[in-house]
């Protein structure tokens, strides 16, 4: 009896051990975005926040380039101590505009916790002649082709966003795009494009300089932390345009169950401390803390939205 009793508690001590002990080494966060962006702060946050609580060190490894390929691959055939950071562009879209893909999301990786949403923002030169979005789209209505609009990337959130707008208010404009985020904003301020979709984060450092201006956020209510830019729809732009992304953070598929619960669990607690959510704020991130069901949920909703997009535009890439 004793015999048994033995055999199976050796049985059991792996998963035991599992739930117990992770992390058992060095956690790395891989990302997509370059060093000093805005998810690559707060992954470098989060990661201080996870080390403290886990007692092992987490590290963030940058690996940019390749439209997150690099990063994805680096952790697709990882073990649980790697997380793979991402948004809805790599996840939700890449599938319907890549003719051929390097991964699969759901036979690769999953979900393991929900980080942040942000807004984007229809954003000017400083000097612009437009005062608000309505005034933007009656000059495009007036000279289809001539009003153009700067994206980092065919297929990015901000290239299907701004797509989007041409759609809903019957509008034709001028597609230019741009390989970083810093020379497409840049390009707008000094009025070579008329006009881009953008993030807080990214033009914040702009905006500060006098070279570009927010006319209006595409959401469905102001940003707590920048309460004086109206809405499109109060800029005069149609109503019910949202444009939007979002970071989560992903595990490998072979990551134990546990492993991916952990993560998701202390992704969690630091979302709700005060210091996380005043910093992301700044950056006009909204935290969201979620359950990996929640985030397979969004995931599999976003896909579907950006499939029947990317059909509309047109976009694809070999």
């Amino acid at each position: 009896m004793i015999k048994r009793i033995a055999i199976a508690l050796l049985i059991l001590l792996p998963c035991t051990a599992m739930a117990q002990t992770f992390p058992a080494k060095t956690v790395r966060i891989i990302s997509p975005y370059p060093t000093g962006a805005g998810p690559d702060t707060v992954a470098r946050l989060l990661a201080e926040k996870l080390a403290k609580g886990w007692g092992q060190q987490v590290i963030v490894e940058a690996r940019p380039g390749g439209n997150g390929f690099i990063a994805i691959d680096a952790v697709k055939k990882g073990d649980a101590h790697d997380i793979l950071m991402v948004d809805n562009g790599h996840i939700a879209i890449n599938p319907s505009l890549f003719k051929r893909l390097p991964y699969d999301v759901e036979k690769d990786f999953q979900p393991a916790a929900l980080i942040y949403r942000t807004d984007f923002l229809i954003t000017v030169a400083a000097n612009s002649p437009y005062k608000t979005v309505g005034e933007l789209i009656a000059a495009a209505k007036g000279s289809p082709g001539k009003i153009s609009y700067a994206t980092p990337f065919v297929g990015s959130p901000s290239h299907l966003g701004s797509a989007l707008l041409e759609m809903r208010t019957g509008t034709q404009m001028l597609h230019v795009p741009f390989k970083e985020t810093s020379q497409m904003v840049a390009s707008v301020g000094n009025g070579e494009v008329s006009w881009t979709l953008t993030t807080l984060a990214t033009a914040g450092p702009l905006v500060r300089a006098g070279k570009v201006k927010f006319l209006a956020v595409a959401a469905k209510s102001r940003l707590p932390a920048a309460p004086d830019i109206p809405t499109v729809l109060e800029s005069g732009g149609p109503a019910d345009y949202e444009v939007n992304g979002w970071v989560a953070f992903l595990s490998p598929r072979a990551a134990p169950a546990e492993s991916v619960a952990a993560i998701n669990a202390a992704v969690n607690r630091a979302l709700a401390e005060p210091d996380i959510r005043e910093r992301l704020a700044t950056f006009g991130f909204t935290p969201l803390p979620s359950s990996g069901g929640e985030l397979q949920k969004l995931i599999r909703a976003d896909t579907a939205k950006f499939a029947e997009l990317v059909r509309k535009t047109g976009a694809t890439i070999d």
